[in-house]
């Protein structure tokens, strides 16, 4: 096995692919000291000021003069980023893979839209009814095996009352994303009755296609809100039960592109098997959706370039404008990303970091740019406006159309989506310890696989998954969760 990869051929810095000892000689280098897996070493004699190099690209400044054969990492590493970073169109044009075309087995809504799984879903307008809901999903779990549904399931959250301005319409607007969301052939919305987010106003939402599969309750206006929720869910049961996986062109897939604690491996393995996989999906037609804009932070330009036109990439930059404000707005440090797991997983500064990251969005054209929530509909590449928090991101992805969320990490998490989330391994002891945790370990392109070929499998998975053949880890543990970003007040 290779003991360390040099990711580009101008990079001055290797990393490990595994742990590497005192004296061990990797790419023609004696190292000075143990290198963890995913960690950098010089390659070169590096100046003090001069940049680090690692995919080609600076990923930081020298704080330090570093010697070859030394551990490189924030101890004499510091981010080159600014506040003020200027960008300038300079498209650049990929050619795609050529693929042959694919189906899936999925349920087609009376919106046109496919759903991967066709389950019940109980939306709270409050979180005040959050009990309520629950109460709901455990006393009627027996309707997804009398109907041959794919289960049952509420989302509680603490937000639809006490906000106020964007963060309510926020609310509001994101809670009737998940409602349309065509994974759900039935959904009960519920709310209390005197919140902010007011029911009558809620419903005004919805477009005329949607009101089959909505039921409303408010629990204030109901003598017994359990026995009324019950007889509505057993009516949004028949109505579901009239779909059933038919084959769909894979058009209709959007998948949801995400990371959480990366090491530095993500970028090498798992974030370029996702990015690869992504090209395949979107030269069949589908669409790829990626977020965390901070995460993007110092890699933007490679994005950039990527937009179909000037249009696309000025709303781009906005995104990533707007973002930095929100940083700046809260006195927050624009380029203090890299969490403490991020940097033990070997990850040095947000540019490492974000190089890493956008490696998901593979080489396609980059089509649109949605705001928080908004529904993907030009097909192909779409950036996502979203923070990098993992649950509040997958959820958002959820709610502009993802019916499936692929989620590369280095050091593993048991969380799951709305949607169903493939976890992703980057390295394969990770995926031999939490093998309960994780779906499809992109190790083995650390270990000589191909990104063809890991991308091919990973393709597989992700037709199996949208076909209801493959459940994925987080669907078998019941584990599902639902985060809505706040930035404001709360009264």
């Amino acid at each position: 096995m290779t003991k360390a990869i040099q990711v580009h051929p101008i990079d001055n810095v290797a990393v490990a692919l595994a742990p590497l000892a005192c004296g061990d000689k990797a790419l023609g280098v004696t190292l000075l000291e143990p290198i963890p897996a995913g960690h950098k070493f010089a390659l070169i004699p590096i100046a003090q000021g001069t940049q680090v190099m690692k995919y080609g690209l600076p990923i930081g400044t020298a704080s330090h003069s570093i010697v070859p054969g030394a551990w490189v990492h924030s101890h004499n590493v510091q981010t080159g980023l600014d506040e003020d970073a200027h960008h300038t169109y300079s498209p650049t044009r990929t050619e795609l893979p050529s693929v042959p075309l694919r189906s899936f087995q999925g349920f087609l809504r009376e919106d046109g839209r496919a759903g991967i799984r066709n389950e019940l879903w109980i939306i709270p307008t409050v979180g005040c009814v959050n009990d309520v809901c629950k109460a709901l999903e455990l006393e009627n779990a027996s309707l997804s095996v009398q109907y041959g549904l794919d289960g049952l399931f509420h989302f509680p959250h603490p937000y639809g009352c006490s906000q106020m301005g964007d963060d309510h319409e926020q609310t509001r607007h994101l809670l009737a994303a998940l409602c349309r969301h065509p994974n759900a052939g039935g959904v009960l919305v519920v709310g209390l009755g005197c919140e902010n987010n007011r029911m009558e106003e809620f419903r005004t939402l919805f477009e005329p296609e949607y009101q089959g599969k909505l039921r409303f309750m408010v629990c204030q206006q109901e003598e017994d809100e359990l026995t009324t929720g019950s007889s509505l869910l057993r009516e949004l049961a028949e109505y579901a039960s009239r779909f059933q996986r038919q084959p769909l062109p894979a058009s209709k897939l959007v998948v949801g592109m995400k990371c959480g604690g990366s090491d530095g491996l993500s970028g090498i393995t798992a974030n370029p098997t996702v990015g690869a996989f992504s090209d395949k999906l979107i030269s069949m037609g589908g669409s790829a959706l990626l977020t965390e804009v901070p995460e993007m932070f110092g890699a933007e330009s490679l994005l950039f370039n990527r937009c179909t036109d000037e249009t696309i990439f000025h709303k781009a930059v906005q995104m990533v404008e707007d973002f930095k404000r929100y940083f700046i707005d809260h006195n927050q440090v624009v380029y203090e990303n890299p969490s403490p797991g991020n940097k033990e997983g070997g990850i040095t500064t947000l540019e490492d970091k974000s190089m890493g990251c956008v490696q998901k969005g593979g080489t396609a054209p980059l089509v649109d740019v949605l705001n928080y929530g908004e529904r993907v509909s030009t097909r192909g590449l779409n950036l996502l406006y979203g923070p990098g928090n993992d649950l509040v991101s997958a959820t958002a992805l959820t709610a502009s159309g993802a019916q499936l969320i692929l989620f590369t990490t280095g050091r593993g998490t048991p969380f799951g989506a709305p949607a169903p989330t493939l976890k992703i391994s980057s390295n394969t002891p990770l995926f031999m310890k939490k093998s309960h945790w994780l779906d499809f370990n992109a190790g083995s392109v650390a270990e000589g696989e191909p990104l063809d070929s890991a991308s091919d499998r990973l393709l597989d998975l992700v037709f199996r998954t949208a076909s209801g053949v493959y459940q994925t880890r987080a669907e078998e543990h019941h584990h599902r969760g639902l985060a809505i970003w706040k930035g404001g007040v709360t009264l």
